[in-house]
């Protein structure tokens, strides 16, 4: 049975979910509302623990909740360059960005473009299209 398939009863603690707990909720977005969900959920959740579920989420056009892990990943390319790294590996960022260059559908290819537009110029950083969802909403590369 995948993950897909399966029902999915709820976080055991939502402001620390494990990786399955996101996963089983992201096929199941309708089951625990986003609204239900502790202020600032977004932010809590884009961290190193659960960004590579969160990527895997986004690289999956069929997930219900892909808009928001790909919202997810826009915070934590953010948090990263804007902390100069000390928030998450520039490794691991770099990692993901060519990742979604190489294998990612457009939706993806336009986060690793903007990723990286960040990178080079940090000075473009706007709060309300990295961490409020609006170059997902816009869907709109950077120039």
């Amino acid at each position: 049975m995948s993950v897909q398939e399966s029902t999915f009863h709820g976080f055991a603690n939502p402001v620390d979910p494990t990786p399955a707990e996101l996963r089983a909720w992201a096929y199941k977005p309708d089951s625990v509302p986003l609204a239900s969900m502790p202020p600032d959920w977004d932010l809590l959740v884009s961290g190193d623990r659960l960004v590579l579920t969160l990527f895997e989420l986004a690289m999956d056009a069929s997930c219900p909740a892909r808009r928001f892990a790909l919202h997810c990943l826009y915070i934590y390319a953010a948090d990263g360059i804007r902390t100069n790294f000390r928030a998450h590996p520039k490794r691991r960022f770099r990692k993901l960005v060519e990742q979604a260059e190489r294998d990612g559908d457009e939706l993806m290819k336009i986060w690793a473009h903007n990723g990286r537009v960040l990178l080079a110029r940090p000075d473009l950083f706007v709060y309300r299209d990295w961490c409020e969802g609006g170059l997902v909403r816009e869907n709109r590369r950077l120039g």
